[in-house]
């Protein structure tokens, strides 16, 4: 089975074995390394939801865990799992996925009637429209209106596996393996400190595996898979993958959850699927990353509309491009490194319209002043209007387009004991504040810190202040 959209070379990948997997009842194909949206998207499926309410077409606008569209039902039978994110589902040979909030197939939604329908569908109509007679509220709305909200669906099935809870203990818990976590890792379990590094990607590395840059003599990657590859061989470094931490507690206790079987068919015999941890640490660094801005425009939300960093994601890391022909919308330089990469993997780049009048050129591909007002498309984008700087409109013909508005630093742990982030006008994002968790320290993306070499030092010094290895 042909991947129409696979990219002949490069990646992450492992192309010499091939996963065979369901959408829907349709069969299709990917490999090892690949999470179910890049394989759908290898195929050319764009469309792999409905929205909640008005039920308008949805396909995948993120490459990771902030993903609010490709949501979908995994499994069947006593172990369906709905409203599971396709960005980060890892794939695996026998996978089945369903799409959810339909009436009827995916692309033939009944429901779909209440996007043509939206302008009286307005916030509390529900509320206002069905409260007469009151006695149909019970027996007749509220179950037709609970059929037609909602997300997935339960099996109502026992579940037949098991799950387990942990305690573990360091002198340091790093929450991310980006470039800053991996640099505070290495300092740290060098000095001979116990270590936990926790990432919720199945392939640390962060932004390293979604670049082309390279560190010293190899690449981002190579070099995120070296330093990897050292930390599992030092006795006082624990590595954990798939692990999420969802909490910072009192007293330098931390929650996570490790998804020790979900990238199986079923767990191996004796093994949970998932690992409920209590971390007691001395010290934190939070290395979280950052998470790049949409841009709002008319119908900005079609299947093909995605984050600018993960198109750059889907092409350098799993080898996939959204369509054949892309465009990217801009107000900063970001989006013209997403459309450089695009460009040499041979992906036409239909254009790149930045908002700034003094934008990077390219005689490569075309930059336009200007921004993206509108998009076309029934079941995912087919054009992309344009209101050019001296007023006059351009349509471009693409399949997809990349948004990039900026960046904004993941703090969300820090607040978690009443930490407030503060503004900063230079990155017009909020950034973590003086208040957050007691022995907490931020490095890399999360602390506002954009470059990777800046990330790389922040991580060396955030592993040496919190140990004193100054000293």
């Amino acid at each position: 089975m042909t991947q129409k959209n696979r990219i002949e070379s490069g990646g992450q990948i492992d192309r010499s074995q091939t996963h065979s997997f369901t959408f829907d009842g349709k069969s299709y194909q990917g490999h090892p390394g690949d999470t179910l949206a890049s394989a759908l998207l290898a195929n050319g499926v764009r469309l792999m939801g409905r929205s909640f309410k008005y039920h308008r077409p949805r396909g995948p606008l993120t490459a990771g865990s902030e993903e609010p569209n490709a949501l979908v039902e995994l499994r069947d039978g006593a172990r369906q799992e709905p409203n599971t994110r396709a960005t980060t589902t890892e794939l695996f040979d026998g996978l089945v996925a369903k799409s959810q909030n339909r009436l009827g197939s995916l692309k033939f939604d009944l429901l779909s009637i209440n996007d043509r329908l939206s302008n009286f569908l307005t916030a509390g109509f529900y509320y206002k429209t069905f409260m007469w007679p009151a006695a149909f509220w019970e027996k007749l709305y509220e179950p037709v209106i609970r059929h037609a909200a909602g997300l997935g669906s339960l099996s109502l099935k026992d579940d037949p596996d098991v799950y387990d809870k942990g305690f573990l203990h360091c002198d340091l818990l790093i929450i991310g393996a980006g470039p800053a976590g991996l640099a505070a890792a290495l300092t740290a379990g060098r000095a001979g400190c116990d270590v936990i590094l926790a990432d919720e990607d199945f392939r640390m590395g962060g932004r390293l595996n979604s670049e082309t840059f390279s560190l010293g003599d190899a690449s981002g990657a190579d070099w995120a898979k070296a330093v990897l590859a050292e930390l599992e061989s030092l006795p006082n470094v624990r590595v954990m993958a798939r692990t999420t931490v969802i909490g910072a507690f009192d007293h330098g206790i931390y929650g996570a959850v490790e998804r020790v079987s979900d990238h199986m068919h079923t767990p191996d015999t004796g093994k949970p699927r998932q690992i409920l941890w209590r971390i007691y640490t001395k010290r934190t660094v939070l290395a979280a990353g950052a998470t790049e801005r949409p841009i709002a425009f008319e119908n900005n939300d079609r299947p093909g509309i995605m984050l600018a960093s993960a198109l750059r994601s889907y092409t350098n890391r799993f080898s996939v491009t959204a369509d054949n022909c892309v465009a990217i919308f801009t107000n900063n330089d970001d989006g013209h490194r997403t459309a450089a990469d695009l460009h040499a993997k041979g992906i036409k780049i239909a254009a790149v319209v930045d908002v700034r009048s003094d934008a990077p050129r390219n005689y490569d591909y075309e930059v336009l002043e200007g921004q993206v007002v509108d998009t076309k498309g029934r079941l995912g984008l087919t054009f992309a209007e344009v209101k050019l700087a001296n007023g006059t409109m351009r349509t471009l013909e693409c399949g997809a387009l990349g948004v990039s508005g900026g960046w904004n630093p993941n703090v969300h742990l820090t607040c978690h004991q009443r930490g407030r982030p503060i503004w900063n006008e230079a990155l017009s994002a909020f950034v973590p504040g003086d208040h957050r968790p007691a022995d907490m320290t931020v490095a890399g993306a999360a602390s506002g810190e954009m470059s990777t070499a800046g990330a790389l030092q922040s991580g060396v010094q955030a592993a040496q202040d919190a140990l004193d290895l100054n000293d």
